[in-house]
């Protein structure tokens, strides 16, 4: 599916589309939603990576 389609077919903010390309904090909402558009589960989509600085 298109970033196109995302965004003008599903409402999908493009400023978020952004942010997910560029590794950067998502909102956990848009993430639910790509999950539901895509028919997918988060896994399909992301992977969590533990910040080795957080202790």
């Amino acid at each position: 599916m298109s970033q196109y389609a995302l965004i003008k077919d599903y409402g999908i903010d493009k400023a978020q589309l952004q942010r997910l390309r560029k590794n950067m904090v998502v909102k956990t909402v848009i993430l639910n939603r790509l999950c539901s558009i895509l028919d997918c589960k988060i896994e399909d989509i992301m992977e969590f990576v533990p910040d080795e600085d957080i202790k």
